[in-house]
């Protein structure tokens, strides 16, 4: 019975199951850091309690986290379409999880090593924003659908140049191939992509801020002002899916960044998966930094820092790009 199943979908059965086992393992990690460098920042303490003394310095926190959103009540808001409501926590985190299958961890260690990698993974985590939409209009909660409006607006617009910066790389490389871009630079940092596209790489950073919504860029979900927004009136295990599939898109949008400008798996000594990781938390580090560091910007501005400076900048760099190429 199992020799009647192909081999690649076993394979790719696998590869999901150990990238899911990743994704929590990840979020776990990412919490506490969270915590401990807002603490720091902000100079106070962060988590410290929890935990006996053999697990210093609050090290438990994410697990305290996690028992207790297993334990809140799940409940359907009065008046909400039912399917569409516990649909978009399904459709937002799914879709985070299959991109993980295009990414090349190492020289051998990626699920399927795809000519459209890049493309599969842009196209999955477009469907983001509509998890996002029918969260915010299923609930029947007028803060959740005015932060869904704006993550579509924001979305949407960030989109245009972060696609535009990738065409960058595209054309440089001829290729779509995600483990061919990193296996084509050097193993020194003065050979790879961000030397030569360094407009690009941080371009490309702060459209994935946006796309994620982080710091300074999480209008959708600001709490000031919109009681977290768009899922407003999701508790328990339904609000850990979005959480989780918030901290899978910056690890996807640091994988991307880490192999279009930083080497990939690519480095000093012999290539391998410690190098990848290493520049993946890196820029997952400078991501939380900036978080509490900067504050909350208003809408009009988001809007405008992307259709008056990153769009142009973008086109421009493209067309360098192209310029450059064709002489």
């Amino acid at each position: 019975m199992i020799d009647a199943i192909p081999t690649p979908f076993i394979i790719i059965f696998v590869g999901l199951l150990a990238i899911m086992a990743f994704v929590g393992l990840n979020a776990v990690v990412l919490v506490y850091l969270e915590r401990k460098v807002a603490g720091f920042i902000h100079r106070r303490p962060g988590p410290y309690e929890v935990g006996p003394p053999c697990f210093p310095h609050g090290i438990l926190q994410p697990v305290a986290d996690g028992l207790k959103l297993v334990g809140k009540q799940i409940f359907t808001p009065k008046g909400a379409d039912s399917f569409l409501y516990w649909l978009a926590p399904m459709i937002s985190i799914a879709p985070a999880i299959v991109c993980f299958i295009a990414i090349p961890f190492g020289p051998h260690l990626q699920v399927i090593n795809t000519n459209v990698g890049l493309i599969l993974i842009l196209a999955f985590t477009g469907i983001n924003v509509l998890a996002l939409c029918l969260a915010g209009w299923a609930s029947q909660n007028k803060y959740g659908l005015i932060g869904a409006a704006r993550d579509i607006s924001q979305g949407v617009a960030y989109e245009i140049p972060l696609l535009l910066v990738v065409l960058s790389i595209v054309f440089m490389t001829g290729t779509f191939n995600l483990f061919d871009i990193a296996d084509g630079q050097g193993t020194w940092p003065w050979q790879w992509y961000i030397v030569y596209q360094p407009l690009a790489f941080i371009l490309f950073f702060i459209c994935a801020l946006a796309e994620t919504n982080r710091n300074p860029f999480d209008l959708p979900e600001a709490e000031s002002e919109l009681t977290a927004g768009f899922h407003t009136e999701y508790s328990g295990m339904a609000f850990a899916c979005f959480f989780l599939a918030e901290y899978a898109y910056m690890v996807v949008a640091a994988c991307i960044m880490a192999i279009l400008f930083l080497g990939g798996f690519q480095g000093p000594g012999a290539p391998g998966i410690w190098w990848f990781l290493a520049k993946v938390y890196v820029l997952l580090l400078i991501m939380i930094w900036i978080r509490w560091t900067f504050p909350r910007v208003r809408f009009d501005q988001l809007l405008n820092i992307c259709w008056k400076w990153l769009i142009p900048l973008a086109v421009l760099n493209l067309l360098i790009t192209l310029a450059v190429i064709a002489l």
